[in-house]
C-alpha cells in the first residue's frame, strides 16, 4: 500500500532523502481510539520500568518518535506523565494519584457502604442501595435487602437514570450548573407515565430536594416502585453518593417514606464520617 507513495521520495536530491525521516506504515494512528491505547501504553511501560525517554517509548510502540513526543505531550498536559530530567525522561505524574485517589475513594465507600447498607435494611426491611453519579448515570456500588423484601433484585452495577430515580436526583441536586447540565445533555427520557420529563419542573424539584435534603420517587422508574434516598457526603464536604431504599408502592407509602427519612439521615451521617466529613 506505501509503495504508490515511496515513488515521489524517490525523485527528490540526495539532500532531502537524508533530511527526511523514512515513512513507516504506522507513523500515525488510524484513528482516535487507536491513540488512546498508545496513550494508555506509554502510561503501562512508565509504570512498568519507572521511567523512559522518547526513542525508547517510540520503539517500544513501534511509531515515530515525532508520534511519541506528541502522545507524551498530551499526557503531560494532563500533568499524567511529567519529565524527571534534562536528558528528557519521562515518569509517571501526580494526574494518574490523583485518578488513583479517586478510585479509592470508591472502593472505600463501597466497602464500608455495605456494612451500613445491611444495617440499615435489617432496620428497615426494605432493599437499601448506595449508587454515584458516572458519565451521565447512576450506578450502584453497593446494596443489601431487608426482611419484607419480597423479590431479591440485584441493583449493584446496574446503571439507572439520574433523572428518574431518588438516588440520581440526589446526585443531581447537589452537582453544579454545569456538572448538571453535563449530565443531561442527552434529555431526560420518559420511562413511566410519572417520569418527569421537562426540564423547568425537573430544576423546581432539584431546588427542593437541596433545600429538604432527601429526594423521593414514586413510580417514575418502574411501575409499582417507590424510593427515597439522602445524600452521603466526603471529605471537604461535597456530596460522593446517595443512599435509598426502596420498596413496592403499597408497602413503602409516602407516609411511611417520611417517617424513614430520619433513620437513613442518620446512616448516611454515620457513613460520611467514616469518609472523612465532620459537619461543623
Amino acid at each position: 500500500m506505501r509503495n504508490s507513495d515511496a515513488a515521489p521520495h524517490a525523485a527528490r536530491n540526495s539532500d532531502d532523502s537524508l533530511a527526511a525521516e523514512p515513512p513507516r506504515p504506522d507513523a500515525e494512528p488510524k484513528s482516535p481510539v487507536q491513540s488512546v491505547d498508545r496513550a494508555v501504553s506509554i502510561l503501562e511501560h512508565l509504570a512498568k520500568d519507572g521511567e523512559a525517554g522518547i526513542t525508547e517509548i517510540a520503539d517500544e510502540l513501534g511509531v515515530h518518535k515525532s508520534t511519541a513526543s506528541r502522545l507524551v505531550s498530551a499526557l503531560e498536559m494532563r500533568n499524567l506523565v511529567e519529565q524527571v530530567s534534562d536528558r528528557g525522561k519521562y515518569t509517571i505524574g501526580l494526574g494518574i494519584v490523583r485518578l488513583a485517589g479517586a478510585a479509592t475513594s470508591r472502593m472505600d465507600l463501597a466497602k464500608l457502604g455495605n456494612q451500613t447498607c445491611q444495617n440499615l435494611a435489617d432496620s428497615l426491611g426494605e432493599t437499601v442501595n448506595i449508587a454515584v453519579a458516572d458519565g451521565g448515570i447512576a450506578i450502584n456500588i453497593s446494596q443489601a435487602f431487608g426482611s419484607a423484601s419480597i423479590t431479591a433484585q440485584n441493583w449493584t452495577g446496574r446503571r439507572t437514570p439520574l433523572h428518574a430515580t431518588s438516588s440520581g436526583k440526589v446526585l443531581l441536586a447537589y452537582m453544579t450548573p454545569a456538572e448538571r447540565r453535563e449530565m443531561l445533555q442527552q434529555g431526560l427520557e420518559e420511562y413511566t407515565p410519572r417520569t418527569t420529563t421537562s426540564r423547568d419542573e425537573l430544576a423546581g424539584e432539584l431546588a427542593r430536594i437541596a433545600e429538604d435534603g432527601y429526594a423521593a420517587c414514586f413510580e417514575e422508574f418502574e411501575l409499582g416502585l417507590h424510593a427515597v434516598s439522602v445524600p452521603i457526603y466526603g471529605d471537604g464536604g461535597s456530596v460522593i453518593a446517595a443512599m435509598s431504599a426502596s420498596g413496592p408502592s403499597y408497602r413503602l407509602s409516602r407516609q411511611r417514606i417520611r417517617q424513614i427519612i430520619g433513620p437513613m439521615r442518620d446512616a448516611a451521617m454515620e457513613l460520611s464520617a467514616q469518609l472523612g466529613h465532620f459537619p461543623t
